[in-house]
């Protein structure tokens, strides 16, 4: 189904992202919110990113007038009437989204899709709450949106494949690269990426490193950003919504650090907040008395000398979580590693996450982990996938088989 006519309901900062780039493609679209203040901060927020081009002589200022006439706000629903394909990007609560579907499912034509920009949350939940939901799917855009190429397509059980072909090349014609996820908690990218935020709290609240010291060593790595950098940036709030979902579907390997619960309890979320990880504006780099006190109470309370730190420590939870995606057949191999790359800013050159752990050796992989077993629990748990592998012989680049083929 070619779409004509798109429409975007939540006016914050993603959905007028999205609503950017829908326009940017040459399709007309619907920016909606609850009242006229939040669809006009949608709109500028629109502008702005067309100005932005223009700026940077990418677009002349006619270009991007005749692209604003695309977006067009609203308040209601009397305009969705001729959508083919809605994207909400409301926040991340289930009862509101499902609500609004149940309101999309009224307002739509018959044969439109219902796409939902969720990060988390249940595809199967938000179709079940219409009468199609054979044509609800969710589109997983990536912060942001403009400017990341990565889109999660994931079908929810009772999503037709039609509806994920369509919304797969409604993607590509936004530019976008978009990879099929079956339907899980976290989908792909953010259930490999919430271990090693997790992780890199550890490390920090047991004193293995600090703030700046594993920042600076996972930037060298190859991360265009340190992992307390990403939080701050996300947002604390967001990253703790995530690992709720994950923690009750995955238990205690996904269990947060404490440090996280503390960082809330001081309404540190992050940039937006003026103070997360790292402090912003007008404290930018200056003493931190209230981090130093959270992070002197934990080295006050620790049974253990901390353990050295290691950049493997942080990557090795983001490898073992993405061979459980593959056990559970949540994607390919080549969608993980393109997912990593476009979505999460792996390190290209290294090919990918899983590349890169056929390169080190599956049986220095699973070695590791053991090892981190023993010292940190349960987390670390190898998963079965990877023994058998390795009990195939399948040990990576130097077998000339690992997650992928070297024959060549």
């Amino acid at each position: 189904m070619y779409i004509y006519k798109a429409a975007v309901v939540g006016a914050g900062t993603m959905g007028a992202e999205i609503a950017q780039t829908i326009s940017f493609s040459g399709i007309p679209v619907l920016l909606k919110d609850v009242d006229r203040a939040r669809v006009e901060q949608g709109l500028a927020t629109v502008r702005k990113i067309y100005q932005r081009r223009v700026d940077r002589g990418k677009m002349t200022v006619d270009e991007m007038e005749s692209k604003l006439t695309m977006v067009q706000g609203a308040t209601d629903y009397s305009g969705f009437k001729d959508v083919d394909l809605v994207v909400e990007a409301v926040p991340e609560k289930l009862a509101l989204k499902q609500q609004i579907f149940r309101e999309l499912d009224e307002a739509l034509p018959q044969n439109a899709i219902l796409a939902s920009n969720t990060s988390s949350l249940s595809i199967s939940a938000l179709g079940g709450a219409t009468k199609r939901p054979h044509q609800v799917v969710g589109m997983h855009f990536f912060y942001p949106a403009h400017i990341m190429k990565l889109v999660e397509v994931i079908p929810g059980l009772e999503t037709s494949e039609e509806v994920v072909a369509d919304t797969i090349a409604f993607s590509e014609s936004l530019r976008k690269l978009p990879i099929r996820v079956n339907e899980c908690a976290g989908f792909l990218v953010n259930r490999i990426l919430m271990p090693y935020l997790n992780e890199a709290a550890f490390c920090l609240q047991e004193g293995a490193a600090s703030l700046r010291e594993i920042d600076d060593a996972m930037v060298s790595f190859g991360f265009p950003m340190g992992p307390f950098t990403l939080v701050d940036n996300l947002g604390f709030d967001v990253c703790a919504e995530v690992v709720k979902i994950l923690m009750d579907a995955f238990g205690g390997r996904m269990a947060p650090a404490p440090i996280w619960a503390r960082m809330a309890e001081l309404k540190r979320l992050g940039v937006k907040s003026g103070a997360g990880f790292y402090q912003y504006g007008d404290r930018s780099g200056q003493p931190d008395p209230d981090l130093d006190k959270v992070l002197a109470s934990f080295k006050a309370t620790a049974n253990k000398k901390p353990t050295p730190f290691s950049v493997h420590r942080l990557v090795l939870p983001m490898i073992n979580e993405a061979i459980r995606c593959l056990e559970e057949h949540v994607c390919t191999a080549a969608d993980v590693d393109l997912a990593v790359i476009a979505g999460l800013g792996f390190p290209q050159a290294k090919g990918g996450i899983l590349h890169y752990a056929d390169e080190v050796g599956l049986p220095k992989v699973l070695s590791e982990l053991e090892g981190l077993v023993q010292i940190h629990g349960e987390r670390f748990w190898p998963s079965p996938l990877l023994k058998r592998k390795i009990a195939a012989g399948h040990a990576g680049v130097s077998a000339k088989k690992g997650f992928f083929d070297y024959t060549s």
